[in-house]
């Protein structure tokens, strides 16, 4: 892609959050914005309503789903009454003025199957992973591009994925693939900071560290921006910390990137 194709579509993505409707947040906490007000979470009133939507929120992108597989996965004894009931939550939360035998607008029927329009709701994980794609097309070529589309996506990562779904199992995809796009980005952005502002790559691969610590990638950004920085004795720590890490966890010894990285640390005089 051109340079000016890349611009387009990062400045479409910062303004679709400006004019979604509406805005979910799920990492950190749950939160719904409607038309720029914050929603009560008492507003969702029963939890089956808000599993609901967050399952429509987890699996947005597979093709509609069906009612039954819905159930299935969140409630062992729900039945057709506890979904109708879920659902009007959703749609009255969504559209409180929806006029009376109108179709709803966000979450989209097709005979039994289900689906959210992904055309009017904005959701931060969606924006993260549509920043990170423009991130990873500019990389190599359009360093200044990729170091915005990643600084967007890391800005919007407030913390675990539905923390309140921890446990339950339909949830946990979804949260494992925002850890790894997270740390991808993280990572990502460090690296092409290490010339330039060293101490912001430290920090941002410090950050990949403390969600995963054994993310063997940011410790090596850590050793190559503290050589920037000038700090070898703090480079050497940071494999020792890595290897350390590695070993207690699994046994094994860091890649031969990060072993090769080390020795030419080792000479530097």
């Amino acid at each position: 892609m051109s340079e000016q194709e890349l611009t387009t579509e990062l400045a479409s993505h910062k303004k679709a959050k400006l004019e979604a409707p509406i805005k979910f947040q799920t990492l950190g906490q749950f939160t719904l914005w409607r038309h720029g007000e914050k929603v009560n979470a008492k507003a969702w009133g029963r939890d089956k309503t808000v599993q609901l939507i967050q399952y429509l929120i987890s699996y947005r992108n597979r093709h509609a789903l069906h009612k039954e597989h819905i159930m299935d996965h969140l409630w062992e004894e729900g039945d057709d009454r506890d979904f109708k009931v879920a659902l009007h939550g959703v749609n009255k939360v969504l559209e409180p003025n929806r006029a009376s035998r109108t179709e709803p607008i966000y979450v989209e029927r097709q005979g039994v199957t289900y689906q959210l329009n992904l055309n009017l709701v904005w959701i931060d994980v969606e924006a993260i992973e549509n920043y990170i794609i423009v991130g990873n097309k500019a990389f190599g070529e359009f360093p200044q591009i990729a170091i915005e589309a990643y600084q967007e996506a890391v800005a919007l990562h407030n913390g675990s994925y539905l923390p309140n779904r921890i446990f339950e199992d339909w949830s946990s995809e979804e949260r494992e693939k925002v850890q790894v796009l997270i740390l991808g980005a993280l990572v990502n952005l460090a690296e092409l900071l290490v010339a330039s502002n060293p101490m912001e790559s430290i920090r941002l691969a410090q950050e990949a560290i403390s969600i995963d610590k054994t993310w063997e990638d940011a410790y090596r950004i850590q050793m190559s921006a503290y050589i920037a920085k000038g700090n070898r004795p703090q480079a050497l720590k940071t494999y020792q910390k890595c290897a350390d890490i590695l070993d207690e966890e699994y046994g094994i010894s860091p890649l031969p990137a990060t072993k090769a990285l080390l020795k030419e640390i080792e000479a530097i005089t």
